[in-house]
């Protein structure tokens, strides 16, 4: 077991169907800045997670400057607010995964660490992974356990929620560049590599293998689907990745754009599959069983990083471009903007749990959370 920390911040601290879309018109949410570090501890929630520290109240939806109205049906969601929680400088958060126990795991890809966020005091506990250790993706697994993708250790690491021991799976073979972790419908691990691998981990047995990816390097984000599948999108190669669990082999479907790249992925509640194509500047969603994809263009000039499908269905997407954080209406398409008040925020993965996503300004050392509702 490594030694934990704890820190408290300071005050102020291809070939298939495609429908093609327009540009969108997006409606423009104003967001003052997040809660500081001197706000009172809230109360908790009966039955559900803390209660997190409320921001300041929003302004009414506009619509940008030149957009035209597009279809509505529902108003959209009801933002509560924008927070963002300090971390120590210098740790580089990545990626994040709300805990079993209502805090919030992050990776600290600069120090090599695994952090745990208290939401309502604000405490963090640190947990070293290793010597060498670049964390990137952290989810949390059927065991209640956080699972760690290391590309610095070319290991998954399984940090427990209690007691924070920490076990190292190593890779047998060469550096995958690790980057992201899913558990199937069967409990089992599969993640991916950036240099060109995908794998799979039975957490029972530690049994390990990867496989050579379709096409090489750019295996990137990876999810699980309503009904248990697994599948991936390759930023450099710019496909999705449909993996055959009992074959293990991979089913390559194009970006609807090529060479879009299919940077994260994410499910619906229908299974439709969501991608960022971070190189397009679009969202996409690909139906599984209709073989068709549909596309969106972002407002502005986008550069997409992660998508995750709330609870409502709602799609969330972290923009590197506007430094914002967005979200989709697919009833009504159009989107939401949340600008960050830190320039550059550089939001990367986004998890999330019913009426919050969070996501880790990688470049502010700053986890944030949109809370939303109605």
């Amino acid at each position: 077991m490594q030694a934990n920390a704890s820190w408290s911040p300071q005050p102020g601290a291809g070939g298939h169907g495609l429908a093609r879309r327009a540009p969108l018109a997006i409606v423009a949410l104003l967001v003052a800045a997040c809660t500081s570090g001197t706000s009172p501890a809230p109360t908790g929630t009966p039955g559900g997670t803390p209660a997190l520290p409320s921001g300041p109240a929003t302004a009414s939806p506009t619509l940008a400057p030149g957009a035209t109205a597009g279809p509505t049906t529902d108003p959209p969601p009801a933002l509560v607010a924008m927070s963002t929680f300090g971390v120590p400088a210098g740790s580089h958060p990545h990626d994040v995964a709300p805990a079993a126990d209502g805090g919030i795991w992050y990776t600290a890809q600069a120090t090599g660490t695994l952090g745990w966020l208290d939401p309502v005091t604000r405490d963090i506990v640190e947990t070293r992974l290793g010597s060498g250790s670049a964390p990137h993706g952290v989810i949390v697994g059927p065991d209640d356990a956080a699972w760690v993708t290391d590309s610095g250790l070319n290991a998954i690491v399984r940090v427990d929620g209690t007691t924070r021991a920490v076990t190292a799976f190593p890779l047998d073979g060469p550096d995958a560049n690790l980057n992201t972790a899913t558990f199937d419908g069967d409990g089992r691990l599969w993640f991916t590599g950036q240099n060109g691998f995908y794998g799979r981990l039975d957490p029972e047995s530690g049994a390990l293998e990867t496989f050579p990816a379709p096409n090489g390097r750019g295996p990137y984000g990876i999810a699980t689907t309503p009904d248990g599948e697994v599948v991936y999108g390759s930023l450099a190669g710019s496909y999705l990745g449909l993996i055959d669990r009992e074959t293990d082999e991979v089913t390559v479907v194009d970006t609807p754009t090529a060479g879009g790249g299919a940077r994260r992925v994410w499910a619906d509640s229908a299974g439709g599959l969501w991608i960022t194509e971070w190189f397009a500047g679009k969202i996409a969603r690909y139906d599984p069983g209709a073989g068709t994809w549909q596309e969106w263009d972002l407002p502005g000039d986008a550069q997409p990083y992660a998508v995750y499908v709330a609870e409502d269905d709602g799609v969330w997407i972290s923009d590197f471009g506007s430094n914002a954080m967005l979200r989709f209406d697919p009833g009504t398409e159009t989107f939401i903007s949340l600008v960050h008040d830190s320039d550059p925020a550089s939001v990367r993965q986004l998890l999330g749990r019913p009426g919050e996503v969070w996501g880790a300004e990688s470049s502010a050392d700053r986890l944030m959370v949109v809370q939303f509702g109605g």
